[in-house]
């Protein structure tokens, strides 16, 4: 390398290290070049209006010519009401806000009126009593907006569960709120906030922020409260990202899983404006009735009841350059959830952009240096159009949100840069430079930018995994007793102090199933001794869960202690993103997975609370295990044989677990023999136990009573004929 080439580096370097941490910087311009990009996305391939049970009951220019100017008198809402919720309405929300008493309401008409009788006032109709009357028992929502006085903060009717750290930071600020009537707000089914871009420097909507916190309590917004009402759903699942607080990655609402951005944001997949996600007010309060088929559009939809009127100045652009209004987003958010076509722009697509920018730059200098400005042009065109294809298929095929404009830009500001270095300074006769570099090679990081797509694919691998399920004991009796408020804090609790110890040893942690969880070992990466190490999480989940009683963690009282069963299977499984083309989970199906959760549901029968099959027992030589017997597993025509973990290696090669072994053999062989002596062997074996694993007593109380477990040849006999 000569010196004017290592100057010609260099420079070009600082030039890349410069595009590189403006792009880190991000500067408004560079987001609204970004903005700009994903509209123009949306425009070509905007999402596929589809016949949804959401409607938008829209106050529109017909509707107020009919009925008069608005405010409308809340009686006649509430007949809205009743109308709606007699025609099958799932949900009613209203894009509307009710601050102010009604001004239009006969009560208040006459109070104003001079010489009147006050004690005519109590006689007469109250429309705020009649609207509040009509909404009590039916599923409406009620919305709110944003304020910057007074303290009022409505109340919230749902629960909320968090997986991961606490994301309560997360969401924008809410500094206070617009206050609704005292008897609207408690017969509410739902309060939600209608805000669709608070502090957005943009008018556009792009995002809708699904929560907003006081930095101690989170507030749905309108569409998911109208969701979770329609669903009959109490409670918001949140999950924050894995050691990482104030963060969000998804939220389960009933049925719908929903990705969001850290801040809890859903990226708007909006779909053309179109007259068939309306109906017009005026149609369903119609004298005569509505139409049939006005009635069949309602009837089971989600319906959001607020205003078209250009007067009434709720307008809002979409992606797409339309104005549209500001409730056809409410109902464009639910119909984007029913749908499952989801936008998502990853945590980590900063960190590639950036790196892509360094990347390519890098390449670019080193090319126009030692190569030639013409390969290094053609680079730069081939650089260009892996980016568009890529970020292009991405947001086609996946709904991922790539920027490939920082990348490009910035490796034409290189490209120039270092061209006219080369054409200014650098001696054109390197030929044996060229002839080394001639077989340079592109960064490994854009090879993978181009097969981002294939990579999200759905399908999966056929891979030996070790599975574990994990269940509560009594949690029907448990929840029985407590608040639904209680319930969500105990199942915090526990489940996140237990699924540490899988990702401490390695796991993956598939799904929390309720007051279960599934986790498996050996994917998506190799796990060396991965049954080990399940055992070994396992048994950490036994030692926590016995110090969260001993310290009353759950506040039932230290008498009243919790217990779970877990079950864990060594076989054949298929690993891999499972789901929809829109929307998937990286999981694992297959017949071992229903094998180790029917080992979990025998932990009950056998009275141990860590069973494993013989395939993984295979895999634990010199660990404390003890056989349980050969048990019928519920779908398997065959019985399996399962053991009882008592401890690691470190007690199974000790002299006390040795002669406890020595004892139970004996019981074992009792039972197959039907010997007389098994209430002896049983009561030997039981005190031998005492000092070692107290768990072991309630096994041994049960033995006795499933000698059928242990009798020779069960193993792999059909059940039927076993029985």
């Amino acid at each position: 390398m000569t010196r004017a080439q290592q100057v010609g580096v260099i420079i070009g370097l600082a030039i890349v290290a410069a595009l590189t941490i403006l792009r880190a910087s991000d500067p408004q311009l560079l987001k609204q070049a970004r903005d700009l990009t994903f509209d123009e996305y949306q425009r070509m391939a905007p999402r596929a209006f589809e016949k949804l049970p959401v409607r938008v009951i829209d106050i529109d220019e017909a509707s107020l010519q009919e009925f008069g100017q608005w405010p409308w008198p809340r009686d006649r809402l509430a007949t809205l009401v009743d109308r709606l919720s007699e025609m099958g309405a799932s949900a009613i929300a209203f894009d509307i806000l009710f601050a102010e008493p009604d001004r239009l309401s006969p009560r208040s008409v006459v109070r104003d009126v001079p010489g009147i009788d006050p004690s005519l006032l109590g006689k007469l109709p109250d429309n705020d009593e009649i609207f509040a009357r009509s909404i009590a028992g039916k599923p409406v929502v009620l919305g709110f907006g944003l304020s910057n006085e007074g303290n009022y903060h409505p109340p919230v009717k749902a629960g909320f569960a968090f997986t991961g750290e606490s994301p309560i930071g997360a969401p924008p600020r809410i500094r206070a709120a617009t206050p609704l009537r005292p008897q609207l707000e408690a017969n509410a089914a739902g309060i939600g906030h209608i805000s669709l871009n608070p502090g957005a420097a943009s008018n556009v909507v792009r995002a809708v922020p699904l929560f907003l916190s006081d930095g101690e309590q989170l507030y749905p917004n309108l569409a998911l409260e109208a969701l979770r009402v329609a669903q009959g759903a109490s409670t918001y699942v949140l999950a924050g990202a894995a050691n990482v607080p104030d963060t969000l990655t998804l939220i389960k609402i009933g049925e719908f899983v929903v990705p969001v951005t850290a801040a809890g944001e859903l990226w708007l997949y909006v779909s053309r404006d179109t007259a068939e996600r309306y109906v017009s007010a005026r149609q369903v309060l119609a004298t005569g009735g509505a139409s049939p088929d006005v009635r069949a559009a309602i009837d089971g939809s989600i319906v959001f009841v607020g205003t078209s009127a250009a007067g009434l100045q709720d307008i809002r652009t979409t992606a797409l350059g339309q104005n549209v209004p500001g409730v056809s987003l409410h109902a464009q958010t639910v119909e984007q959830i029913l749908s499952g076509h989801f936008l998502a722009r990853p945590d980590w697509a900063d960190g590639l952009e950036i790196m892509s920018i360094a990347a390519a730059g890098s390449v670019l200098v080193m090319v126009t240096t030692f190569v030639s400005p013409a390969v290094a042009l053609a680079c730069g065109l081939l650089i260009t159009v892996l980016a568009l294809v890529a970020s292009w298929l991405a947001f086609f095929y996946a709904g991922l949100l790539f920027d490939p404009l920082a990348p490009i830009v910035s490796g034409s500001i290189t490209h120039f840069g270092a061209t006219a270095f080369r054409f200014l300074v650098i001696d054109r006769e390197r030929r044996e430079v060229r002839r080394a570099f001639g077989h340079y090679l592109s960064p490994s990081l854009l090879y993978r930018i181009e097969h981002t797509p294939d990579a999200l694919r759905l399908g999966g691998d056929d891979r030996e995994l070790t599975v574990m399920f994990v269940d509560v004991r009594n949690f029907t009796q448990i929840s029985e007793q407590l608040a639904p408020a209680e319930v969500v804090g105990f199942l915090n609790t526990l489940l996140d102090a237990l699924s540490h110890h899988v990702i401490a040893n390695e796991g993956t942690l598939d799904k929390f199933i309720g007051d279960s969880i599934m986790a498996f070992w050996n994917a998506p990466v190799d796990v060396a001794n991965h049954g080990g190490k399940a055992v070994n999480a396992a048994l950490a989940m036994r030692e926590t869960l016995a110090r969260l009683n001993a310290e009353d963690a759950f506040g039932f009282g230290k008498e009243q202690k919790v217990g779970i069963g877990i079950g864990i299977h060594t076989g054949l499984a298929c690993v891999g993103n499972m789901g929809a083309e829109t929307r998937f989970n990286y999981s694992a199906v297959g017949d071992a997975v229903n094998i180790a959760a029917r080992i979990e549901s025998s932990c009950k029968e056998v009275g141990f609370d860590i069973l494993v099959s013989e395939s993984t027992a295979k895999l634990l030589p010199n660990w404390a295990l003890l056989e349980a017997g050969v048990l019928a597993l519920k779908g398997k025509s065959t019985r399996t044989r399962l053991f009882a973990v008592v401890g690691n290696e470190r007690l199974g090669i000790s002299a006390k677990f040795a002669e406890l072994q020595s004892f139970h053999r004996q019981v074992v062989e009792a039972l197959r023999s039907r010997s007389a002596t098994i209430r002896k062997d049983v009561s030997t074996a039981k005190l031998k136990s005492a000092g070692l694993a107290p768990e072991l007593s309630e096994f041994y109380r049960r033995i006795s009573r499933r000698s059928d477990h242990f009798l020779d040849g069960l193993n792999g006999r059909d059940v039927s004929s076993a029985e």
